[in-house]
């Protein structure tokens, strides 16, 4: 039979109150902080990511708990700091989601999805204020995944007037951005500038954000999407130079690119 969720979760929290014991625990769980631990945190969001594309319910139920574990060894340093406890994070994330959805725990009238999200994003906006976050832009992230915070920044200059007026005058900019990044790449290498280099390329990718969201589309998903394209038509070009007896370090770029072609037909014959 399955545990109750109450026992499962107080297992867990004394398992890793057992794990940061002073004198008896895990020496490397002990040693660690919340500096040490944030990238872990961050990296098993996107395992999670990862085992929900792959439609795997084992391996999401694995990550999810990867996930929470996460969640339960932050709340555990807090505790030993006199910070807060696990129940405390608990009891501020029921609060605010009663606050934020008062068509479903309180008197308000249901709304459609249009008015859910706005009434979200008003309310979100009155907790910045409380917390005495200033200007447009408080409260996003820093640590956001950099293409996913160039979105989120724009979209919330979008939201005061500060945007393209559609996906066709974000092109133009794209095409503004390209040739300056050609003017530089024009430059031999002994007077080329690295820094102006790393700032035209990040101009690009900048607008690129831009141009998803203008599309609606997640620029994070679409990178994800062209990662994985990627990797399927390349194993593509190893497998078939394999059975030809050869590799990638031996075969030329001209086969290696007719390869890639092929591997295009083959995807696009399959859709």
């Amino acid at each position: 039979m399955p545990q109750e969720p109450e026992a499962a979760l107080t297992r867990l929290l004394a398992i890793m109150a057992a794990l940061r014991h002073p004198e008896t625990g895990c020496p490397w769980d002990r040693e660690q902080d919340f500096p040490t631990i944030a990238p872990y945190t961050i990296e098993e969001a996107y395992e999670v990511e990862d085992a929900i594309a792959r439609g795997s319910p084992a391996a999401l139920k694995d990550e999810l708990g990867d996930l929470l574990f996460q969640v339960v060894y932050h709340a555990r340093m807090a505790e030993e700091r006199g910070w807060f406890a696990f129940a405390d994070v608990a009891q501020a994330i029921s609060e605010k989601m009663v606050s934020r959805h008062p068509h479903v725990f309180g008197d308000a009238a249901a709304r459609d999805t249009a008015q859910q999200v706005q009434a979200w994003e008003a309310q979100k906006e009155a907790e910045r204020r409380d917390r005495a976050e200033a200007g447009t832009l408080a409260g996003i992230p820093a640590g956001l995944p950099a293409l996913t915070r160039a979105a989120k920044l724009t979209r919330r200059a979008a939201r005061v007037g500060f945007d393209w007026p559609d996906a066709a005058a974000v092109l133009d900019k794209l095409e503004e951005e390209a040739l300056e990044l050609r003017k530089e790449l024009r430059r031999t290498p002994e007077t080329a500038d690295p820094a102006a280099l790393r700032d035209e390329v990040g101009d690009l990718l900048f607008v690129l954000a831009n141009l998803a969201r203008k599309l609606d589309l997640d620029p994070e998903d679409c990178l994800r999407g062209a990662n994985r394209k990627f990797e399927r038509r390349f194993r593509h070009i190893e497998e078939t130079l394999r059975r030809e007896g050869s590799s990638p370090a031996d075969a030329t770029l001209d086969r290696m690119e007719a390869i890639w072609q092929e591997a295009k037909r083959l995807e696009q014959r399959s859709r």
